[in-house]
């Protein structure tokens, strides 16, 4: 049938809410292909990597492999796959809250949980695990932590993050001493069994195992939800829609050092399809069981199929006052008239018949859904968090609303039908199974969809905030910019949101991020001062306008993490010093006295806190040398300031960074006299020149003309006079920027389909943006830069590296020094970098 009698009455799905950003394809191989796993599963993590399996199937020996495949959406065709070890088909992944574990189970009850090895995002180890011998798993999630946020739509105007992201008292599964949250996971398998494993600080794991209820029955589908009192909610289903939906309450607790499981039953539930006359025998089975979202018991997204048509229904749990008949009033003794109250589940929504359902994604965004919010959300047009995805084996997409389950955007695949003018009659049916998802991810801010489909190809959907409604510019950006701000505060990644910004929406979100930033307080500015610059570099990247910029930014990353490490390597000479650190004591001093010459600056510091070992001075040598390179480097480019495409151009006009260079030109002079070999190297043309000195002066002067924010003036023509002398006294260094990046979120701005295969880079074509940058960036078959320890690795390096996934930043994976200095450097970025993008190995032959 056309689907023009699929969706009675007219259809409210707006076709331009969804489209197809990229899709990636497994090689066609000759003797070992991948296809898909049955069932087959995916998960997203908040670092957005995609987990999800396939079986590999070799042609001669006929055995599968179960393999997991972990992709970072920037680059999808850089797919790291393990074979699981598991014997039997995984059944469910689950990534935790960090997003740095995954957990993967499959049909033979055995539980394993993966973590990345030496912080890489494309190398992962199995470390722990459980296992319930024999019993297929069917429900898994990771306990929960405690921490809970909620969206106010209605706040987004708010100036504080506070009160637009606010944190919801939610208790943690299980607390250790002190109410840290404990770690751990717990799964049910078919067999109608609960299994929680509890992860010790020891990395002991502690597992227990209960039956659900006395009469233990088959459990076909599960899941599981947290309470905000810390206990946990199964819902299981046996398969048939004949059966009723049952509830249980968990608790896990540890005693004896022994972890222990209580569990009790809680209402139950039938489909009203099944009590509907109409619709009596219609479904026969129950596909899918869902909570609407791990911390929300109290709602529940219900699917129920036969072979070709399915019907979706939303039920909610609420407390009911129980009626009680007279006789009983007059006898009972007054309790305050208060009528017994009783749980029960109510159908909150369903749908018409559908077409099959083959998969569904909930939304992460914990949205909140009061009344006023829902309206805010509806008349601004907000909808991200409001819609599940359901998908259907004609190859459609639909999203709908999490509460009323009405259609909001729709999405037709390669092979399902639009509906058309012309009689559904006529057209006959495509031969053979449709190509349609089976499994299907929400990002975390629901601006995006990932769904692997039937041929085991991954695709990346953009779903529009607003699900394809036209909104003027400054609305559109309001939404771009409150997800913006919320993966800010929470830590998330953003590229999601990144898939949305068009490069003449660039200019004016960096500039209301900077507004929104400093409407907060002194201490969460504290907090973000480095996740605001890495948000406003990625998003420079996307216009060519603003591309030189994200090499200041990355820059002054680099600023703000070598200002922190060297001020906090000096130490306060005697123990009962006053309140202030040198390094605080140093940024007052330098703030107070304007002086332009740098030994009248170093006079007033007490130079006995400077002293430091002299290996540890030597050490730090190549970070000093950038430090004098880059003031020269900026110096020597106030001249030519007109041109706002040379990086470097927007600390001329940034008093804190200029402050933050002249602090450490001060401490680097005081070094100077303690080690000489530790001083920046320069190349001057006179012998007996001072360049520090001479240096310092200039820089003050620039400091001097933009200290104050609101107060900026233009630095005096005696300055750019000697600036421009600056050329003919020392040599300039040529600054190693970061290379622009080799990511797809680039190549994704002009709307078009990008196809891509698993395993092979694809080419750099038609990216306008890199071309005016490649005078800055060394050519291939240069000598390639450590770019984070600033050391030159040669044009053909030998040693293994990682790379940024986010701003492409590289740097060597083992440590060349032992100095502890230069460790507590290294710590800064071990996890990830310092823009928070995680690492990625990279091959030898990166070159």
């Amino acid at each position: 049938p056309g689907s023009t009698e699929r969706v009675p009455g007219p259809v409210r799905g707006r076709a331009g809410g969804m489209d197809l950003a990229y899709v990636c394809e497994w090689e066609k191989k000759p003797k070992s292909n991948h296809c898909p796993s049955i069932p087959l599963v995916c998960a997203w993590s908040c670092r957005n990597l995609i987990a999800f399996t396939t079986d590999l199937r070799n042609e001669e020996e006929k055995d599968l492999t179960h393999m997991v495949h972990i992709i970072d959406t920037e680059h999808p065709w850089d797919v790291y796959s393990v074979n699981s070890g598991h014997t039997e088909v995984i059944t469910c992944l689950e990534w935790d809250q960090s997003g740095s574990r995954l957990l993967s189970a499959d049909a033979d009850g055995h539980i394993k949980c993966w973590s990345m090895t030496d912080h890489l995002a494309n190398s992962w180890e199995n470390t722990v695990g459980s296992v319930v011998e024999g019993d297929p798993v069917v429900a898994l999630s990771w306990l929960h932590n405690g921490v809970k946020l909620a969206l106010h739509v209605e706040k987004s105007g708010a100036s504080n993050f506070g009160e637009k992201f606010s944190r919801v008292k939610f208790s943690p599964s299980l607390t250790l001493f002190g109410g840290k949250p404990m770690e751990g996971w717990i799964a049910v398998t078919i067999s109608g069994l609960v299994t929680v494993s509890l992860l010790k600080p020891n990395g002991q794991v502690l597992t227990a195992t209960e039956s659900l209820c006395r009469l233990r029955c088959r459990v076909a589908l599960a899941d599981v939800a947290f309470t905000g009192g810390g206990n946990i909610v199964v819902a299981t289903s046996d398969g048939s829609s004949t059966s009723p939906v049952q509830f249980y309450k968990v608790c896990v607790s540890v005693v004896n050092e022994k972890c222990k499981i209580d569990t009790e039953i809680l209402p139950s539930l039938f489909m009203r399809c099944t009590t509907d006359p109409a619709r009596k025998d219609k479904y026969p089975a129950i596909t899918h069981l869902k909570f609407l979202a791990r911390d929300m018991s109290e709602q529940v997204l219900l699917c129920a199929s036969n072979q070709n048509n399915s019907i979706v229904e939303c039920w909610s749990l609420r407390k009911e006052g129980l009626p009680v008949n007279n006789i009983f009033q007059q006898i009972s003794p007054v309790v305050g008239d208060k009528q017994p109250m009783i749980l029960k589940w109510r159908i909150l929504s369903a749908t018409n018949d559908l077409d099959r359902v083959s998969a569904v994604a909930l939304p992460k965004l914990p949205i909140s859904l009061t009344n006023t919010d829902l309206k805010v959300a509806n008349d601004t047009k907000f909808f991200p968090g409001l819609g599940l995805a359901l998908a259907f084996h004609d190859g459609s997409v639909h999203i709908v609303h999490r509460l009323s389950l009405q259609m909001m955007a729709v999405f037709y695949g390669s092979s399902s039908q639009r509906p058309v003018d012309e009689p559904s009659l006529k057209r006959p049916r495509a031969a053979g199974p449709l190509v349609h998802f089976k499994a299907m991810q929400l990002s975390w801010t629901s601006l995006a969809l990932a769904g692997v489909d039937s041929h085991g190809k991954l695709s990346m959907l953009r779903i529009s905030p607003s699900m394809g409604h036209v909104l003027d510019m400054n609305m559109s950006l309001r939404h771009l910019l409150f997800l913006l701000e919320y993966c800010m505060v929470t830590g998330y990644d953003w590229w999601d949101i990144l898939l949305h910004v068009q490069p003449s929406m660039v200019q004016n979100l960096v500039e209301k991020l900077h507004e929104e930033y400093m409407r907060q307080n002194a201490a969460l500015q504290q907090v973000l001062s480095t996740r605001i610059v890495a948000m406003k570099a990625s998003l420079c990247k996307l216009s060519s306008s603003t591309i030189a910029r994200v090499c200041d930014y990355h820059a002054k990353l680099f600023l703000i993490a070598i200002s922190c490490t060297l001020k906090s390597l000096l130490r306060p000479h005697f123990l009962n010093t006053p309140d202030k650190s040198p390094g605080d004591r140093l940024t007052e001093i330098c703030s107070k006295i304007t002086d332009v010459d740098i030994d009248k600056v170093m006079i007033n510091l007490k130079t006995e806190e400077f002293v430091l070992e002299m290996t540890t001075l030597q050490s730090l040598q190549q970070l000093i040398q950038w430090v004098g390179d880059f003031v020269l480097y900026l110096l020597a480019s106030l001249p030519n300031q007109g041109s706002p495409v040379r990086p470097g151009h927007s600390f001329l006009r940034d008093g804190a960074s200029l402050g933050m260079f002249r602090e450490l030109m001060v401490v680097i002079r005081i070094w100077g006299l303690l080690k000489p070999s530790c001083l920046p190297v320069y190349t001057a043309t006179s012998d007996t020149q001072d360049s520090m000195s001479l240096l310092f002066r200039l820089l003050t002067k620039l400091w001097l003309c933009c200290r104050e924010e609101n107060h900026i003036t233009e630095p005096d023509d005696a300055l750019i006079d000697e600036c421009c002398l600056l050329p003919s006294q020392l040599l300039i260094p040529n600054i190693d920027w970061l290379p622009i990046n080799d990511g797809i979120i680039s190549k994704l701005q002009n709307k078009q389909l990008v196809r891509l295969q698993f395993g092979k880079a694809p080419g750099l074509v038609g990216h306008t943006v890199s071309s005016q940058f490649d005078a800055f960036v060394r050519a291939p078959g240069q000598p390639k830069i450590d770019h984070l320890r600033r050391l030159h690795l040669g044009a053909y390096p030998t040693e293994e590296c990682k790379s940024c996934t986010r701003c492409g930043c590289v740097t060597m994976l083992k440590s060349p020094n032992k100095v502890t200095a230069v460790k507590q450097w290294e710590q800064r970025w071990i996890k990830n970098c310092l823009c928070g993008g995680l690492w990625r190995k990279m091959p030898l032959s990166y070159s």
